[in-house]
């Protein structure tokens, strides 16, 4: 692997070298004295706006207001520039300034507040900043706003309240978890840390648990086929992870503590700081958080239905600007954790009747380097990032002491991005992006007790483009990638039309299409063990499975009212998607061990198809409320088996026909807010193996409400220090799961439902 990183660092990175080395010279030692300051306030009270940010457009020179709402910009490069400000719940100003040597002008702000943010700039669109509203694409936010009001403390725990997504249990031992999009397993997902795919197929098995939202900043979500943009595996959507950035000085010390109904506890304590040098060319924002969970045990059997779990995050994020136009960006994290489901405890995993334990440890980061032209037409990024799991574990029923495995995972991706707008292109002003992007994985899997001794190098090479024509009431792009991967023996070209045309402002409508690929490898859920019946089943791969691939359509109405000072949105969304030569999972028997063995195939193809509804209301300052519904069908073009006990199936597994979400915020006086949130899970049906049940079967699930509400007050103990106290309830009506396997033949996997029962929740949080 190592040749493969300097190899690609060097190619990739001697660019970003030359523009650095150009800017140097460019420079003088004379400073142009040209300043800028003023103050942003809110248009309607005139209170000034602390922290909100304030950037000179199309360069990297940007700064923060004080806590008194006042900010000062100096010795700025000259000419005709563009001014913006933007602040947390208000909609983004900007006004144009003409910069002169030896002077020092005043530009005031006053910002609008905005209940639904509507207008928020995002990246996932099409791999640049983009205005959400005017995107081709749609994209929903999960904010730090959401994390708070649904009292998240990891990712898991909030990417249920965005429309298409669920985040569902998929094993009572060890607690793996899975987001599907538009009803698609996890693995037709792309996951993105920092808009780079280092999210492998291992890491996605525990990873929406891992990352705590003390590191992130907001979360993009894109439903639909993407991977014209973020490459294969983003056949059902993205998720992009935006980790949090240095804006200004700030410390925050939080503590949430959970406690079950069955009196189990969950602590978590994050420490995060964020620090900016007086001429804000240079920032770094710490994070950390320590987690503590009990296990589980929902029946009283002795066996864990949650698992228990300890873990440590550590990492940061770091800016140096080595000019007005240049810019380059570190991230790094450590993650450490420790899960076990199963029984006996106190015991090591192999007298344990049931064990399911897992060491992981996890190193990422990235480097990126960024350079805009002075006339802002062109933009060049240059990136590099890696992540490396090591993880030790034991999956093994009645005291197996040859259960123990060590799995390694090395990850590594690599690009560039070139960006160019053009004043007007055939038509209309145009903007055209294009790369190249490496990606590298290795995985080693060894369960030597089981037979298994899985290897798998994975290497693609990818060059995307695309061209997009923008104006006010008209978006077009037409781009595409193509794909070589080592596992395939052709190239796959990828392409990806969208249209958006607003007649008025209050109206947007939108259409697309995209394909996408999915090579045959193994992927997350192949990587999992199930512990059932005393025995152990293991994933395997059809030596003969093929590729699969995928078409997107989707098309959507979104409108805009506001009722007096209401703001309202509503957004009605179809998608239509079709698999050929779907991967299917099928029982195929014992091996000489006696481990159960499952197999990937290829199925002869499906459709998933659906329509989604959000509603948004809100009055700014006040009161936020957000409802989202989807009504789908997933379905084999054939009927599939998965055991011989059981008649083959046209439904999907796990994937409800309907289910839906509402998060509603309250500011009931100043400092003191109510929240309201809550997910629907329709019925669904799920596998169910023999073990404790004779011989293997399905089962239509009921239906699930699991509601929460969170009070919060916040005091202002100094005019920098605030403390903010909240406590709450999750799963207020303890709708878990009723009908779970008792004792030693459970079917562990035979679970679904919300991840915890009833739990009470009390928090606090320091901010400086």
């Amino acid at each position: 692997m190592k040749k493969h990183i300097i190899g690609a660092l060097v190619v990739l990175l001697l660019p970003a070298v030359c523009l650095a080395a150009g800017e140097a010279v460019v420079k003088t030692g004379k400073q142009s004295d040209a300043n800028i300051t003023g103050h942003v306030v809110d248009a309607k009270s005139g209170e000034h706006l602390a922290y909100a940010t304030v950037a000179v457009k199309g360069t990297t020179i940007g700064c923060a207001t004080d806590a008194t709402g006042h900010y000062f910009l100096k010795n700025l490069p000259l000419g005709r520039f563009t001014l913006v400000a933007s602040s947390v719940g208000y909609r983004s100003a900007e006004t144009t300034v003409e910069i002169v040597a030896d002077r020092t002008a005043e530009v005031n702000f006053s910002l609008n507040e905005e209940a639904l943010a509507v207008e928020e700039v995002v990246v996932s669109a099409s791999r640049t900043e983009t205005n959400r509203k005017f995107s081709p694409t749609i994209v929903s936010v999960a904010s730090t706003k959401l994390f708070e009001s649904t009292a998240s403390s990891n990712l898991a725990e909030t990417m249920n309240f965005q429309s298409g997504l669920r985040v569902e249990n998929n094993c009572g031992n060890c607690g793996t978890t899975q987001l599907r999009i538009n009803g698609l397993e996890g693995q037709y997902s792309q996951v993105l840390l920092d808009s780079r795919p280092i999210f492998s197929s291992l890491a996605s098995v525990y990873g929406l648990e891992q990352l705590p939202v003390a590191m992130i900043e907001r979360v993009e979500v894109i439903r639909g086929g993407g991977s014209a943009l973020f490459g294969a595996n983003a056949i059902g959507g993205v998720v992009n992870i935006i980790t949090k950035e240095p804006l200004y000085n700030s410390v925050t010390l939080a503590n949430t503590t959970n406690i079950s109904e069955g009196g189990t506890a969950d602590f978590n304590t994050s420490l995060n700081g964020s620090f900016v040098s007086d001429d804000y060319k240079t920032g770094v924002y710490l994070f950390g958080m320590i987690r503590d969970r009990d296990s589980y045990d929902r029946n009283g059997d002795g066996f864990s239905d949650i698992p228990e779990l300890n873990s440590e995050t550590v990492g940061f994020r770091a800016y140096y600007k080595t000019s007005p136009y240049t810019r380059l960006t570190a991230e790094y994290h450590h993650i450490h954790e420790f899960r076990r489901g199963g029984n006996a405890f106190d015991l090591p995993p192999h007298m344990a009747d049931i064990a399911e334990q897992l060491n992981h440890k996890i190193d990422g980061g990235g480097l990126k380097f960024d350079w805009f032209s002075p006339d802002g037409r062109h933009r060049l990024g240059v990136y590099a990032s890696a992540q490396r799991i090591g993880r030790d574990s034991y999956f093994g029923t009645d005291r197996n002491p040859d259960a123990y495995g060590a799995t390694g995972d090395e990850t590594f991706v690599a690009g560039t991005q070139y960006t160019c707008s053009f004043e007007r292109l055939l038509f209309l002003p145009s903007e055209l992006t294009a790369g190249v992007e490496y990606n590298y994985n290795a995985l080693d899997d060894k369960y030597l007790g089981f037979g298994r001794d899985f290897r798998q190098t994975t290497r693609s090479t990818g060059f995307f483009f695309q061209n997009e024509w923008r104006s006010e009431r008209l978006n077009f792009l037409v781009g595409g990638r193509v794909d070589k991967h080592n596992m395939m023996k052709n190239a796959v070209f990828s392409p990806r039309v969208n249209v958006r045309y607003s007649p008025t402002p209050a109206v947007g409508l939108r259409a697309s299409y995209a394909s996408g690929y999915r090579a045959p490898q193994a992927y997350n859920e192949d990587l999992h063990i199930d512990a059932l019946d005393n025995k152990v089943a293991v994933i395997r791969l059809d030596p003969n499975l093929r590729p699969e691939y995928s078409h997107s359509l989707s098309a959507s109405v979104d409108l805009y009212r506001n009722f007096g000072r209401v703001q309202g949105n509503l957004l009605v969304e179809g998608f239509y998607t079709l698999l050929d030569d779907l991967f299917t999972l099928e029982k195929v028997g014992e091996d000489e061990q006696g481990n159960v063995i499952k197999e990937r195939r290829n199925a002869a193809g499906a459709t998933v198809a659906g329509i989604g509804v959000e509603a948004k209301a809100g009055i700014p300052g006040r009161f936020e409320f957000q409802l989202g519904y989807t009504f789908q069908r997933s379905r084999y073009d054939e009927p599939e088996r998965w055991s011989d006990e059981v008649a083959p199936q046209r439904r999907m597994f796990r994937s409800p026909d309907h289910y839906g979400y509402l998060t509603a915020v309250c500011t009931l006086t100043r400092g003191f807010t109510a929240s309201l949130f809550g997910n629907y899970t329709g019925r669904m049906l799920v596998q169910h193996n023999a073990g404790f049940i004779a011989k293997d079967t399905e089962r239509l699930t009921p239906d699930f409400w699991d509601m929460g509400a969170r009070l919060s007050y916040t005091l202002s103990l100094t005019r920098q220090l605030r403390l903010e106290l909240n406590a709450g309830v999750k799963n207020l009506f303890d709708s878990f799961q009723h009908d779970l396997d008792f004792g030693q033949r459970k079917d562990a996997a035979y679970i679904y439902g919300p991840a915890a029962p009833r739990t009470y929740f009390i928090g606090a949080k320091f901010a400086l």
